[in-house]
């Protein structure tokens, strides 16, 4: 008889980690178009940009003076496979970036749709392929993953900042609890939006400040041009933060201005901390 081979033990009481982790943070900036979601990501020093062929307008960010006008950006990616390519490259070529900046991940998540129908689906988006019983949405989530495993490695191995750009809508919202009501959600699909929620150290919902007077027969509006950064979850949109943000940062009326803020205000959670 073949004598069973008997795995040693571990013990994983000598494995317990007691040290603060400095890993670059991943961050999904969200709000809807025109707040200025392009802006603040442009003006984070030594970025590098990700755009895709449906949304590249950072020649025009340039023309404005929105962004700085010697930012790098990368040539639009087409395919699911040049978005893995450019990671990979960043990831083990000699380079003097320090942020990514993904714009946007709903352009990405199409990307990831389109792969998968192609390769899995013969192309077909109907009921018999990709849309049927959502089988396509199932069999993205797994690429999707390795997406993400690939930006983990950029952060760890060329200590890489990846901030994700994506755009909201506004959508009726099931309360379990009690009625339902409109609220601000991502533009991707439910499953998407779970994984990446998850994987993220933060969702920040980018829009402008807005007060409302009701003081007379009927509410009104007011502001609209001072920006602000919310940190935290709120019944009107998603939001999280594992940096120990205050609830709201002031974006001010520029994306330099939004993104001295927002990294003033994560310098110091982690000096406190």
């Amino acid at each position: 008889m073949t004598a069973t081979k008997v795995k040693a033990k571990t013990n994983w009481l000598k494995s317990i980690r007691v040290d603060v982790e400095r890993r670059p943070p991943a961050m999904v900036v969200v709000g809807p178009a025109g707040v200025g979601k392009s802006s603040l990501a442009g003006c984070i020093p030594r970025a590098v940009v990700m755009p895709f062929k449906q949304e590249d307008t950072w020649g025009l960010l340039k023309s404005s003076g929105a962004v700085p006008a010697e930012l790098p950006v990368l040539p639009p990616a087409e395919t699911f496979s040049d978005m893995m390519g450019m990671i990979e490259e960043l990831e083990k070529e000699d380079h003097d970036f320090k942020a990514l900046v993904i714009d946007t991940v709903n352009c990405a998540e199409r990307l990831n749709h389109e792969s998968v129908c192609n390769r899995e689906f013969s192309g077909d988006w109907g009921e018999r392929g990709f849309s049927g019983f959502n089988r396509g949405f199932e069999v993205s989530l797994s690429d999707w993953r390795e997406l993400l495993n690939a930006l983990d490695r950029l952060r760890d191995e060329s200590g890489m900042m990846v901030v994700m750009l994506g755009h909201t809508k506004i959508a009726p919202y099931r309360n379990p609890i009690g009625s339902d009501y409109d609220r601000f959600t991502v533009d991707l699909h439910h499953k998407t939006w779970s994984l990446t929620h998850r994987w993220c150290d933060a969702v920040l919902f980018y829009n402008y400040w807005i007060d409302v007077d009701e003081s007379g027969i009927r509410a009104k509006g007011k502001g609209g041009h001072s920006r602000v950064i919310h940190t935290q979850h709120s019944a009107a949109f998603d939001a999280k933060s594992r940096f120990g943000l205050p609830a709201e940062i002031e974006g001010g009326n520029s994306g330099t201005e939004a993104w001295n803020n927002l990294f003033a205000e994560i310098k110091k959670s982690r000096t406190e901390k």
